[in-house]
């Protein structure tokens, strides 16, 4: 019968009394799943792990930037991890860094929350800040404002006729 048809015999259930055969184009079968495991890829979001690295000393310019970086990777779908580096006499006031670190969580609350609280391991003391945004929304988002300013940009400006 398949053979008439032009198409495939195609053994669907071996273990079954009797077996299960399908009559099928089994290239074109091939396909459609190859095609929906792509899509299925490409919907996946890769969730990246920042680091920023700071120390118990920071200047409050230097904060402010590095603040600024993490809220940026944060609103972008990323996790960013939180280093404090002790050097020399530092490492006898490891609650320095507790203080930053949590400081820095305070801040940026609107935006992530702690996922893995502050914990000295040796010379360094870190925290996970998880985003409160998921990342295929926030691309989703950046993608759609930057549709809307080139909309702007496109859009001239009425010239009054003389």
């Amino acid at each position: 019968m398949a053979d008439e048809v032009g198409l495939d015999l195609v053994e669907i259930a071996p273990e079954a009394q009797p077996p299960v055969c399908k009559v099928m184009d089994f290239g074109k079968y091939k396909y459609e799943i190859a095609q929906k495991a792509r899509e299925a890829r490409q919907n996946q979001t890769h969730i990246v792990v920042k680091e920023m690295r700071l120390r118990p000393k920071i200047e409050p310019h230097d904060y402010e930037t590095k603040r600024t970086h993490i809220e940026r990777f944060l609103k972008g779908g990323d996790k960013v991890k939180v280093t404090i580096q002790f050097r020399g006499r530092e490492q006898a006031r490891p609650e320095i860094g507790y203080r930053l670190l949590m400081k820095l969580a305070e801040e940026l609350s609107e935006v992530a929350f702690v996922e893995f609280a502050p914990k000295q391991e040796g010379r360094n003391m870190t925290m996970v800040l998880g985003t409160n945004v998921k990342k295929g929304q926030s691309v989703s988002q950046q993608k759609a404002a930057k549709v809307a300013s080139r909309k702007k940009e496109a859009v001239p400006e009425a010239v009054p006729e003389a």
